[in-house]
């Protein structure tokens, strides 16, 4: 009986016949490009990612430094989360909308001025338990209140007022209507909460 035959061997490093084979130059070309593809796609994709996204919270950062650091009631809408805080049912065909908000330790306050037509007035005064038969004749709004938001009462103007009280943790709003002009009352309102 013959013995079974053992696989072969691959041949030892010794037994291998002439030096390596050199690349050709189109597969070093190749295997170069390749190579820096991939350098480029593991390092330049997340620098790029980096370079937006820092951009993007610095934009971020400034946006919310002007609104932090606004001293004066800029053009926009207050939110509906800040309107619902405050108590300043907004008319929804309200026009010339400015806010401004300010926070510390002890109260918070929300600036407001717009304009509205007489039955928008009418309905504002309403939705804020009051009339305008309650309205009394000057400006409800504290001269310290007025400054900071850069309101100036003209003495030309037809300023009628009231504050409305609440208990905490409700707001107190001063509201100050300018109804110089009957067919478009000018509305201004600081609702101060206490925390």
């Amino acid at each position: 009986m013959t013995p079974p035959s053992l696989p072969r061997q691959a041949p030892s490093p010794d037994e291998r016949s002439g030096a390596p084979t050199p690349e050709d130059r189109k597969h070093v070309v190749r295997r170069r490009w390749i190579t820096a593809i991939i350098i480029l796609l593991l390092v330049g994709v997340p620098a790029g990612y980096l370079a937006v996204s820092a951009q993007q919270s610095r934009q971020s950062g400034r946006d919310k430094a002007a609104k932090v650091g606004a001293a004066k009631v800029r053009t926009g809408w207050p939110s509906k989360v800040q309107r619902s805080i405050y108590e300043v049912p907004i008319p929804v065909k309200a026009s010339r909308v400015g806010y401004l908000e300010t926070n510390n330790w002890h109260t918070s306050r929300l600036y407001v001025q717009f304009g509205v037509t007489p039955e928008e007035l009418d309905t504002f005064l309403a939705e804020v338990g009051t009339s305008r038969e309650d309205l009394t004749r000057g400006v409800s709004i504290s001269p310290s209140d007025t400054a900071f938001a850069g309101w100036r009462w003209g003495s030309k103007g037809s300023w009628y007022g009231i504050t409305l009280d609440a208990p905490d943790p409700r707001p107190t709003r001063d509201i100050t209507v300018d109804l110089s002009h009957p067919g478009y009352p000018k509305v201004f309102v600081v609702s101060t909460a206490v925390p």
